[in-house]
């Protein structure tokens, strides 16, 4: 969750990352053949292997914060992820009154076992590590890491990652955000937490100099959470490759080849860069440190 030589002042629109990414990122051998290359009679509806036939179960996490959701109320089809997972169905071939949504915490997604859902979508990095307990699909969106600081911070006017080589950091818990502290080489631990809303409270009683999340969050964070905070920057970490979003399934999931037909042809149709336009447009506006 919370994450070029682009210009200062811009990052790349997801459907131009997402094909650096493929272009540059080291083939995944991890995919089971099964499930790599369906053909379309194995996408049909009534013969997908889902949870409930005739039924599209899809989890996230609650609460489910914006410009991901919004209300959160995944159901009402409005933020990035609802939409997208939404345009996945249709793609799958479900109606929208097909999808039943469930709740399921981001930090127990990715442990291994059966799941009560056909996928999660609740900002789940792709990462080697993770692939070992469960299946991810084609990726649905890149996106840069944030560190959020306050307006009254010595950090406020950073303009490069050394500048918080001495700066205490925190992340929510399992997320990718605390591996991209540690890459900062910072002289202290990250400091976990275990949501969004304890860390932005943190930052707030200045208990820690920063957060960091993935640039969306940051965003709705300092526009509806926090007062008195703003976006130090954004980032890119681990070799400079964007940080991958997809969708969380089952480990060996049949679905999964079909999913990824979804996504594959979500990404060609200009679908995933124009949700990505209505509903994470600001993520253009914060500076890139380096």
């Amino acid at each position: 969750m919370l994450r070029s030589s682009l210009s200062r002042w811009a990052i790349a629109p997801a459907a131009v990352l997402l094909t650096f990414a493929a272009a540059c990122a080291p083939a995944d051998d991890s995919k089971d053949d099964a499930s790599s290359a369906p053909s379309a009679s194995d996408c049909a509806v009534d013969k997908l292997p889902v949870k409930t036939a005739g039924k599209l179960t899809v989890a996230t996490d609650d609460p489910a914060f914006e410009p991901w959701f919004v209300d959160n109320d995944p159901s009402n089809g409005q933020g990035f992820e609802s939409a997208v997972a939404y345009a996945v169905a249709d793609k799958m071939g479900f109606e929208a009154s097909d999808v039943v949504w469930t709740k399921v915490p981001f930090n127990t997604s990715y442990q291994p076992g059966t799941k009560a859902f056909d996928f999660d979508i609740n900002q789940i990095s792709i990462t080697k590590e993770r692939r070992e307990a469960v299946d991810f699909s084609e990726p649905y969106y890149s996106a840069a890491q944030a560190i959020i600081v306050r307006e009254d911070s010595k950090f406020a006017d950073a303009d490069s990652l050394a500048d918080f080589k001495t700066a205490s950091l925190g992340a929510q818990i399992g997320t990718t955000s605390l591996k991209a502290i540690e890459s900062l080489g910072t002289e202290d631990a990250p400091l976990v937490y275990d949501d969004t809303t304890k860390a932005a409270l943190a930052l707030e009683n200045k208990q820690v100099d920063g957060f960091v999340s993935d640039l969306p969050t940051a965003f709705y964070l300092v526009a509806a959470e926090l007062t008195g905070a703003k976006i130090a920057g954004q980032f890119q970490f681990d070799g400079g490759e964007p940080e991958q979003f997809g969708l969380l399934l089952e480990k060996d999931s049949k679905l999964t080849g079909c999913v990824d037909q979804a996504i594959e042809g979500l990404t060609e149709d200009g679908t995933l860069a124009d949700l990505e336009a209505k509903w994470l447009s600001e993520s253009a506006s914060a500076p890139v440190l380096k």
